[in-house]
């Protein structure tokens, strides 16, 4: 008597999982950003985020960054960094990893080496890395062969997935030399920020960027309703265009 007990107790309580069990939607993805001022210029992590709560979808996510840092800053702990301990806390779903913009050029061997190293790091937890392959500065584009053929043999290396803004934001100049997308020489404007981080959108649900809007907001921890960017509404429509057509594909190749 009492084992038929037990399986009733044990049915009902399935039965009655939905409803006392935390809200939790299934496609929520769970991402780490680790890079320094090309992340963190006009909230990045918070823009994707804004971005993917405008289409329904739910990306939290959360940033390691700080001013000028490499990877190998990161994996050192310099700059008062705690990337390593953060990733290892672990419930990521992605871990994007930028370096210094100068680093495939200059130091390319340490480049791969800390790229290896935070790849197979985060899958240590659990979760994917995706490669973050930076753009060439404002006054010297043909930097971006070498940061292309960098973060392409990095990701083939490591078999894991590359995002080319890059070369995203290359077609775009190229397209539109009139719509600046750099503050100074380096560092994006909003416009840039916004076309970045429509390509991580697309890249990480898969889904188009048509019917992002150019003005993306959040509430702060006061319930304050705050804006994070905004972007003219013909340069929007430009931008989504582009990052709808370009190709976010794994096969990245250097420029000749």
């Amino acid at each position: 008597m009492r084992h038929r007990n037990t399986r009733f107790e044990f049915l009902v309580l399935i039965l009655l999982l939905p409803a006392w069990l935390p809200a939790q939607q299934a496609d929520t993805l769970r991402v780490l950003f680790v890079g320094n001022s090309f992340t963190y210029y006009w909230n990045l992590p918070q823009v994707v985020q804004a971005m993917a709560k405008s289409q329904g979808s739910v990306i939290l996510t959360r940033q390691s960054t700080s001013g000028g840092a490499s990877l190998e800053d990161h994996w050192k702990g310099a700059k008062g960094l705690k990337t390593k301990a953060l990733i290892e806390a672990g419930g990521w779903d992605y871990v994007v990893l930028q370096d210094h913009s100068l680093q495939p050029i200059n130091a390319p061997e340490t480049f791969m080496e800390y790229g290896k190293k935070f790849g197979e790091l985060a899958r240590s937890v659990g979760a994917a890395p995706l490669y973050f392959m930076t753009w060439a500065y404002a006054s010297n584009p043909l930097m971006q062969g070498a940061l292309t053929e960098g973060y392409a043999k990095l990701a083939t290396e490591m078999q894991a997935d590359v995002i080319p803004v890059g070369p995203l934001w290359t077609s775009v100049r190229q397209l539109r030399p009139d719509l600046d997308l750099f503050f100074d020489d380096k560092h994006p404007t909003p416009e840039g920020t916004y076309l970045t981080g429509l390509a991580f959108f697309k890249k990480l649900t898969g889904k188009v960027v048509s019917k992002i809007p150019e003005r993306l907001s959040t509430t702060d921890l006061q319930g304050e309703h705050t804006y994070l960017l905004f972007v003219l509404p013909e340069d929007a429509v430009f931008l989504r265009q582009c990052a709808d057509m370009f190709d976010l594909g794994n096969t990245v190749q250097a420029p000749k």
